[in-house]
């Protein structure tokens, strides 16, 4: 299995749509027998669905995140588990754990009034 997520500087990065960078995860037996971190290429919202799925990632943990890509990862069979934040390696070990704390009904809902999650000082994850 291969668990992707958002990432920055060590971090859960708080934007799906806006992720430069992803770390991934390999799994076998509930145990990381390899990690990398990769670049997006620019590729931003919807598009991250599709670049996830050629990376053959099964599992994404994120910070908030929109409708839109909620759809497109689902469509893609990605597992979502968001409104996640903090250490990365942390959050993986707590998925495998059967212990990490995500928010299964976070989703960015304001873009309408901001354009884009990176125009105000929230934290998408957080509402």
């Amino acid at each position: 299995m291969k668990i992707a997520v958002t990432y920055e500087n060590g971090q859960v990065f708080q934007h799906f749509g806006h992720s430069e960078q992803f770390k991934i995860y390999e799994v076998v037996d509930k145990e990381v027998v390899s990690t990398k971190v990769v670049s997006t290429n620019g590729s931003g919202h919807g598009a991250l669905a599709g670049f996830l799925k050629k990376e053959n990632v099964s599992v994404l943990i994120c910070g908030g995140i929109g409708g839109g890509a909620k759809t497109a990862l689902r469509e893609a069979g990605i597992e979502l588990y968001g409104g996640t934040s903090g250490d990365a390696d942390e959050k993986v070990t707590a998925f495998l754990n059967g212990e990490l704390n995500y928010n299964p009904n976070t989703e960015c809902k304001h873009h309408e009034n901001h354009g884009s999650c990176g125009n105000h000082d929230h934290n998408c994850g957080s509402h």
